[in-house]
């Protein structure tokens, strides 16, 4: 069977074992085992005829054996290549400590190989290292006099030294537009500086590394998740220097991976701030642009600051970050009516509860539906209403998998009590109630190989960790599944469903070459599954 348009030459064609193609669930059964791609778009999908239809003297034919498998490229809905290759490329990596003991080694090799005038900064801490609520003094016990500054795993909070609270004139009397907070108690400031708002005033001192350092260090991320599968990214984030870093990288190349870019609009923003960033969207390059926009209704309830219902064990996480929703309904109708597709981060049921009611009022921009991003915990009232409201579910796997524990030892865990716990991640009962679901990875906060995210997914444990208790395991998903919720259901959340997510005569030619089809493969085997290739508009991508 052949399946092409009018016949000319393709400038590529690719051969291998099997085609999955329309639908992640649709393979070809052995019968289409070619790709034909002229003008970066597919024009035929086969079996060896297309070899003798599409070949002329200067097509080039890669061929990647009869065990390999071309998949839709894999896209990542929801990460932050600039600030996490930035954070991870140029800080100490916390991950993996789970003691204080572990940290305070962790940080003594760090001061003993930097001056003493200069700032360690980390990234990727656990805040349930500590028995009790957070704080920064304990670094000022250990290294009396030295400025310290590690930002927590949820990215949404930083842990600093006495020093750095005296360098930065920190007082906790400070006050914000949004909900954030200098942590403080009868002593002054204890280091826990909370929320985006506060975290500038530290961040903004930070030791600046080079345009240049940054642009090494985003195109190098860029590179490995390309050679994890990944043609696309949704960065939830346009900062300065974003822009400068993209043209960089343009200027100098390609870029191995397509980047759709939605700016943060800051919580309880003026309608002169929401136009500034409005007249961002449009702006890009090749494989680069501004398609939308970003909102965060609430926090992380590790911080006590997501939106629930009801307050939790320590009677926070029940308030909006936004002081006025009435503001976040304005600006939500600001670019719907421009046509600017939004994103809202919403983790607790009040939040997402309050998105949907927005989303009623305002209806989607004509581009494309307006997303969720989190949706940690929800009741069963609102799954049907994704669906029936159109709005498409974004969740990152790799949260439920290794942000909590099993036995809810954790803060997340014990701050919203079992009842929510349970009703954690839902992945499995949103796509029973027919919404479209985004899987993601959050990077650098989640694991950025999707092939990790994919197998957690059906697993709901770390795939690396056989042993380990399942995460609400009721919401377990299969093989087909989790691959749609990376390649078509990212593409209807772009609105672009018409060109991307599918391996189809006149779609786009993003595609990955995986050495086996992994919707045939255990979990633990897809996640091992090399990739052979990735394909941007039918050019094949060097990978690392």
């Amino acid at each position: 069977m052949t399946r092409q348009t009018t016949t000319r030459h393709a400038e590529v064609i690719l051969c291998v074992g099997e085609v999955v193609h329309a639908e992640p669930d649709v393979t070809s059964q052995g019968a289409e085992t070619c790709v034909a791609i002229a003008d970066g778009r597919v024009v035929a999908v086969g079996d060896g005829r297309v070899l003798d239809t599409w070949r002329g003297p200067d097509t080039a034919v890669h061929e990647y054996g009869q065990h390999a498998t071309i998949l839709p490229g894999l896209v990542d809905g929801h990460a932050h290549p600039v600030w996490g290759s930035e954070s991870t490329g140029g800080r100490l990596a916390m991950s993996g400590l789970t003691t204080l003991d572990e940290v305070r080694e962790r940080l003594a090799e760090a001061v003993e190989n930097t001056p003493s005038d200069e700032w360690i900064t980390g990234h990727d801490f656990d805040l349930n290292v500590y028995p009790g609520e957070p704080n920064g003094r304990v670094f000022g016990e250990w290294f009396a006099g030295r400025k310290i500054s590690l930002m927590t795993r949820d990215a949404h909070a930083l842990i600093v030294s006495p020093a750095a609270v005296t360098a930065l004139g920190l007082t906790g009397n400070e006050t914000f537009a949004d909900a954030s907070v200098i942590v403080a108690d009868a002593d002054g400031p204890t280091g826990w500086v909370v929320e985006l708002q506060a975290m500038d005033l530290v961040l903004g001192r930070y030791p600046q590394q080079s345009l240049e350092a940054q642009a090494a260090y985003l195109l190098a991320a860029l590179h490995t998740f390309a050679a994890n599968g990944l043609t696309g990214v949704h960065a939830l984030d346009f900062h300065d220097p974003s822009e400068q870093l993209f043209e960089m990288l343009e200027a100098a190349g390609e870029l191995p991976v397509k980047v759709r870019c939605s700016p943060l609009v800051p919580a309880d923003s003026s309608p002169e701030e929401w136009q500034q960033i409005a007249d961002l969207v449009g702006r890009g390059g090749r494989r680069w642009r501004v398609e939308g926009v970003k909102f965060m209704l609430d926090g992380t309830a590790d911080n006590g600051t997501a939106w629930f219902d009801a307050p939790d064990s320590l009677g926070e996480n029940h308030a909006a970050l936004w002081r006025s929703t009435d503001a976040y309904r304005e600006a939500v109708l600001f670019f719907t009516e421009r046509d600017i597709p939004t994103a809202t981060h919403a983790i607790g049921d009040g939040a997402v509860r309050f998105v949907l009611d927005v989303v009623e009022a305002v209806g989607h921009a004509p581009s494309a539906p307006h997303r969720i991003e989190h949706i940690e915990s929800i009741p069963d009232e609102l799954l049907e209403r994704f669906a029936a409201l159109g709005v498409v579910a974004g969740l990152q796997p790799t949260h439920a998998t290794r942000l909590i524990e099993p036995d809810q030892s954790d803060g997340w865990s014990r701050r919203i009590g079992p009842e929510r716990v349970a009703h954690g991640w839902r992945v499995r009962d949103l796509l029973d109630h027919g919404a479209d679901v985004v899987l993601s990875s959050d990077w650098p906060i989640g694991v950025g190989d999707p092939r990790t995210s994919l197998a957690d997914a059906q697993l709901r444990r770390p795939v690396d960790q056989p042993g380990r208790a399942l995460t609400q395991p009721n919401q377990r998903i299969n093989a087909t599944e989790a691959y749609r919720a990376m390649t078509v259901a990212p593409a209807i959340a772009a609105g672009v469903a018409h060109e991307l997510g599918r391996v189809a005569v006149g779609y786009r030619a993003d595609l990955a070459v995986f050495a086996e089809n992994p919707l045939r493969l255990d979990p633990e085997a897809q996640a091992g599954n090399p990739v052979l290739a990735t394909y941007l508009d039918g050019q094949r991508i060097e990978l690392p």
